[in-house]
């Protein structure tokens, strides 16, 4: 019998807390707690895809950068190298706590991250208007030299104490590199940790060269992208919350535990969802599911194997779920 695939997504407080500073003990001891949840999906024979977030860590490497250029003169890399890194080293992290969780639980699995590269459009209309905000928080000043000196665009935080960070495009991930090869190994029983922070945001040119993108691509987009490249069968998103909300902490607040397509895509086009939350995720598992995908999964990691938790989004209801 076909082995299920699942690729699964993990944010929220998957890999780090918000009221946490981000060292790496608290970012191991998350991510052993996420991983350990994710055991019921091996002993039930699933193959596993892993992807994750890199908000928190990739914005400390930019804020390194920035400090050593100041203050050792040492040259700055760009985004795409940044979120390499990330990739390199949350990738790490996570492999290396898998390794011990399923050592822990009697199970011998190889586990293996994958640096990925994201293919975007060079004319996605986000590069026209960046508005992903990286980086740590300038002066009025400074952000005007950085623009002059580096061509860098700044917006005024708003939700801070004030000062300007820098923003830059978030285009629509359209291809992934090697995805036949993270199918494979993951059809052979691997584990497999790929399109970490949404992928290394690359463009081909006019010489068919690939090219870096001084971008951002967002994790749960390009891990619905991934999912459906390789054939998925389940999507998996992990957040800080267990459902679906409509009138999310607001009077007439209402879990929807099964949504189908249709009723998921009218929630998204009425503003249900935060743009900058939960909107993106709810678009992720709808693409899945519009490409061919079984089911899409929202839910708390430490949650996600309790049947009575997560909210569910298929193509149509099925009759035992009404």
């Amino acid at each position: 019998m076909k082995k299920k695939l699942a690729v699964v997504a993990l944010g929220g407080n998957a890999l780090l807390r918000g009221e946490q500073v981000g060292t790496i003990d608290e970012q191991e001891d998350n991510t052993t707690a996420t991983l350990e949840n994710l055991v019921f999906l091996i002993r039930e024979g699933y193959d596993l895809v892993l992807t994750h977030g890199n908000g928190p860590q990739v914005g400390n490497i930019l804020m390194r950068n920035d400090a050593g250029e100041q203050m050792y003169n040492i040259a700055q890399m760009p985004v795409d190298i940044c979120v390499a890194d990330s990739q390199g080293g949350i990738g790490y992290m996570i492999e290396r706590m898998f390794r011990n969780v399923l050592n822990k639980n009697g199970i011998d699995k190889n586990i293996v991250c994958v640096v990925t590269s994201v293919l975007v459009d060079i004319n996605d209309q986000a590069f026209c208007d960046p508005q992903k905000r990286i980086g740590k928080i300038y002066t009025r000043e400074q952000a005007d030299e950085l623009a002059l000196k580096k061509g860098w665009t700044f917006r005024e935080e708003v939700k801070q104490d004030g000062g300007f960070r820098r923003v830059v495009p978030s285009p629509v991930p359209v291809n992934i590199f090697n995805h036949s090869i993270i199918r494979d190994l993951a059809q052979q029983g691997n584990i497999v940790i790929a399109a970490g922070g949404g992928g290394v945001p690359v463009y081909v040119d006019e010489k068919k060269d690939v090219r870096p993108a001084e971008a951002v691509i967002d994790k749960d987009l390009a891990s619905s992208l991934l999912a459906t490249l390789i054939g998925a069968d389940e999507f998996y998103i992990l957040t800080d919350v267990p459902y679906i909300y409509i009138n999310y902490k607001k009077p007439g607040q209402e879990i929807k535990e099964f949504l189908n397509y249709a009723d998921a895509l009218k929630y998204l086009n009425e503003g249900q969802f935060t743009k900058g939350s939960m909107a993106p995720k709810i678009q992720a598992c709808l693409n899945f599911i519009k490409n061919g995908g079984k089911i899409s999964v929202i839910t708390e990691a430490f949650k996600l194997a309790d049947t009575k938790f997560g909210s569910k989004i298929t193509l149509e209801y099925e009759d035992d779920r009404r």
